[in-house]
């Protein structure tokens, strides 16, 4: 019984550190993409600098759901684990 609780924290300790490397990985992409979108938009000014703020933000919202989706996945993958070793059924 003290080995299945081992596990359990092992898991949990793996979840938690995928999903803190998964938001310093997202918080670096934004980073990255807003300030290239504010230099590019700068240095073209006008028309231009606007295309280049909503591509900015078109880039930002794309980074945003690969990353929720990578976590969503992963929290998936983890619980079907977990269920199909207690089930029996997969």
């Amino acid at each position: 019984m003290s080995d299945d609780r081992a596990v359990e924290t092992d898991d949990t300790a793996t979840e938690s550190t995928s999903m803190l490397s998964r938001t310093l990985l997202t918080w670096l992409e934004l980073t990255v993409v807003g300030i290239t979108g504010g230099a590019v938009g700068a240095a073209v000014g006008g028309p231009p600098a606007f295309i280049a703020y909503l591509l900015t933000t078109l880039v930002s919202v794309g980074i945003l759901f690969h990353n929720v989706a990578a976590l969503v996945d992963a929290r998936i993958a983890a619980t079907r684990a977990s269920g199909a070793g207690a089930s029996g059924t997969d």
